[in-house]
């Protein structure tokens, strides 16, 4: 489960978001931060019991780093002021899809799918959801998937992408830049003894989505 006290370090952190405070108070971040690894552990083996190909995976390469590039920022801030894992096989670095989670005072959410494909991953994306629409939108468009998910997130283009008819019944879909969707958390939530099992289920929920994705990135 989560910690209160990681919730505590990052607003504390939001405070003091500089070197000086964040070496002062390490050990307060390693709690944090194994905190979550913890976490991330316990939900690689949740999720493997309905997506094998997570199974095995090293949380540590799961968890995002703390610390920004600020190379090319107006913002020096040194440190992020969240934490967070993606799941997904090879973990946060292969950006395959797959499923994440969100720890931010204020801003507590999970999400499933692809964010932000690139160009040839988009196109394969379009070309799987215009030749097999009724799947994709069985998906989608079901009851339960709407009902805790809502609609589809992210931006999307304003004209019909190029190789697309505008009539297309999935055109919708089609503009679509990323192919995720989420789900909001109370901080009450979180702490609680079942948010690892919130998680879970979300992601269940979200599974045929990140499968249907996984066989158009073929």
């Amino acid at each position: 489960m989560l910690a209160r006290e990681t919730i505590v370090f990052l607003k504390q952190l939001e405070k003091n978001n500089n070197r000086e405070w964040f070496m002062d108070n390490k050990k307060l971040f390693g709690d944090a931060n194994n905190n979550i690894i913890a976490l991330t552990d316990q939900l690689i083996g949740r999720v493997a019991k309905f997506d094998a190909h997570v199974a095995g995976l090293d949380p540590k390469a799961c968890v995002f780093r703390i610390y920004r590039d600020v190379r090319f920022s107006k913002d020096k801030s040194p440190y992020k002021t969240n934490l967070g894992a993606f799941i997904a096989p090879g973990g946060r670095k292969a950006m395959s899809p797959g499923y994440y989670f969100h720890i931010q005072p204020g801003m507590f959410f999970c999400a499933a799918g692809k964010y932000m494909p690139d160009s040839a991953e988009t196109l394969k994306i379009r070309n799987a959801i215009a030749n097999h629409t009724k799947e994709f939108r069985k998906i989608v468009e079901g009851r339960k998937f709407a009902d805790r998910f809502g609609e589809l997130h992210g931006e999307h283009l304003s004209r019909p992408p190029k190789g697309f008819v505008a009539d297309h019944e999935a055109i919708e879909y089609l503009k679509l830049k990323s192919f995720t969707v989420g789900q909001e958390f109370k901080e009450s939530d979180v702490v609680s003894a079942d948010y690892p099992k919130m998680l879970a289920e979300s992601f269940k929920a979200a599974y045929p989505l990140v499968r249907f994705l996984r066989a158009a990135l073929k």
